[in-house]
């Protein structure tokens, strides 16, 4: 009989499933469908894309980390405000940070960096995973969530801009008698492009567990 004293170990590859469980079996945005105003709104180019998931990822890992430290110290009755409160002070930080990077950047996020603060993936992990769970563990689920975030709407971009561009970070990609999709870099290409990879990614994921029954 193991003594009650005696530290559990974590089994390392239950460890890292909590990051990799955010790359695919619990991507927020193919399977879970969170945070779609953004991925619909700016991911009309790679470079946009790309921002806002690294925008994102930094706010939902440095909030977690925050609310799994002082997760003890939160008044059950306040948490939710508290919880806020984090999240607002690290998107008031990563908006200064575009800003003086690349007021281009900025201008085309434009509210949508504030607007992560009401992110339901940010604050859904701060509630369900990180107020649960030690610093180490809502790290790891931060950035395996943030990733995932930011892997699909640059799937989304790459293929927005490609086709409603021609381009690919900007640099040309097709020959000058390519003719722009402009439909992909409007609203209705972001709905569009986003059934596709849902398609895709469930096709995908039907497939696996098909093989392993």
């Amino acid at each position: 009989m193991a003594d009650p004293k005696t530290p559990s170990t974590e089994n390392p590859a239950q460890t890292m499933d909590v990051f990799l469980k955010g790359l695919w079996r619990e991507n927020p945005v193919f399977v879970m469908l969170l945070g779609m105003c953004p991925v619909l709104a700016v991911t009309n180019s790679v470079v946009n894309a790309l921002a806002m998931g690294m925008a994102t990822t930094f706010v939902l890992f440095m909030s977690s980390t925050i609310v799994s430290l002082v997760r003890k110290f939160i008044p059950k009755q306040v948490r939710i405000a508290s919880f806020i409160l984090i999240i607002a002070t690290f998107v008031t930080v990563v908006e200064y940070l575009i800003q003086a990077i690349s007021l281009d950047i900025h201008k085309a996020l434009g509210a949508f960096i504030s607007l992560i603060v009401v992110n339901c993936i940010i604050l859904g992990r701060a509630e369900a995973f990180a107020s649960k769970n030690n610093v180490g563990k809502a790290m790891l689920d931060a950035l395996g969530m943030g990733v995932g975030f930011t892997f699909a709407c640059t799937s989304l971009g790459f293929v927005r801009e490609l086709l409603g561009s021609g381009t690919i970070a900007g640099l040309p990609v097709f020959g000058s008698n390519f003719e722009p999709w402009a439909i992909m870099i409007l609203p209705g290409g972001a709905f569009f492009v986003l059934g596709s990879w849902l398609l895709l990614f469930n096709w995908i994921r039907e497939r696996r567990k098909a093989r392993m029954t």
